[in-house]
């Protein structure tokens, strides 16, 4: 289970990459311009569903858990696969 969370986790830094990457500078010749606002829109959508998520999380255990700044922010990045090691770390 370990492995699977670091492998997910690694997958969600590369589409991160990507994700900004687009919004600095749209891949020309990768990507129409219809592809680059279809990369923005999920860059946004992605953001904030971590973001409510994050909310969400803090909102019902903030006060039970001593939560690092990086396990709060890594909610933000990474979404149900910190959510799953924040678990295994302080729950289980």
């Amino acid at each position: 289970m370990n492995i699977l969370i670091k492998l997910a986790k690694i997958a969600f830094g590369f589409i991160w990459l990507i994700l900004i990457l687009n919004i600095f500078g749209a891949f020309d010749g990768f990507v129409d311009r219809q592809g680059a606002i279809g990369l923005y829109i999920m860059t946004a959508f992605l953001f904030i569903m971590h973001g409510v998520q994050m909310a969400i999380f803090l909102g019902a255990f903030g006060e039970h858990l001593k939560l690092s700044t990086w396990e709060k922010y890594s909610i933000l990045a990474f979404g149900i696969f910190a959510l799953l090691d924040i678990r295994r770390k302080h729950m289980m």
